[in-house]
């Protein structure tokens, strides 16, 4: 059984003649441990998709499946969509997003106690994050004293939190060096051949997606192709 299934997805935005389609019935499907990149141009609609795969931005009409459970259809939920966000997915964007008035330690804290975590298992957990990610000597820094690296390598300690099962990754690299830029990637490849953690990611870039399972290409709205493996 697939982690995710997507089932022709549309995004409309606007009526009449100012009408924008932003997805035209989209459908892809990512297994656990996947790593599944989203190519295409600007306003291909790479970030509308994963916007509407985790119903931050609710499609116009199609079906999210994840985990084997309808969350979604033609307009219907039938779960609490933040609580499913808090504790199966991840988001990785192309700023780290961190808040900046707390420390490495701290921010990577947030999420475990928005879902009630123990104090004394939520500050193992950050510092096991923070381990895997090689960045436990900044634990107590504050984001403006990381490089944008370090930064990023945070934000994806902070996604893994709550041990999601699907990592969504918008542009993760596109504010990073090419060498940065890979570390990041190889350190979601590394994550999902490790823990079975479904990764999709948008990126312009394919020198960021060597060792991809699955790649699509978006334009208009639409997959242009099957799923291209690589």
């Amino acid at each position: 059984m697939a982690l995710l299934e997507v089932q022709g997805i549309t995004k409309v935005f606007g009526h009449g003649h100012l009408e924008v389609r932003a997805l035209d019935g989209v459908s892809l499907t990512v297994e656990a441990g996947e790593l599944v990149a989203l190519m295409g141009p600007s306003g291909s609609g790479k970030t509308t998709l994963l916007l509407c795969i985790s119903l931050i931005l609710e499609p116009t009409s199609g079906t999210v499946v994840f985990d084997g459970q309808t969350i979604y259809r033609d307009g219907a939920t039938w779960l609490d969509v933040r609580r499913l966000r808090r504790e199966k997915i991840g988001f990785v964007f192309q700023t780290a997003n961190l808040i900046p008035f707390l420390t490495a330690r701290e921010n990577v804290l947030f999420p475990l106690t928005l879902v009630g975590t123990a104090p004394k298992v939520a500050a193992a957990r950050v510092m096991e994050l923070l381990e895997y990610m090689e960045i436990s000597a900044r634990a107590d820094y504050l984001p403006a004293l990381l490089s944008g690296g370090e930064q990023q390598r945070v934000a994806i300690a902070r996604a893994l939190a709550n041990r999601p099962q699907l990592i969504l990754a918008d542009e993760p690299t596109a504010s990073l060096d090419t060498a940065r830029g890979k570390k990041v990637m190889a350190l979601l490849k590394r994550i999902a051949r490790e823990h079975r953690t479904a990764v999709v990611t948008v990126t312009h870039d394919p020198r960021m997606i060597e060792g991809f399972d699955v790649i699509y290409h978006l334009k208009d709205g639409r997959l242009e192709n099957s799923p291209e493996s690589t």
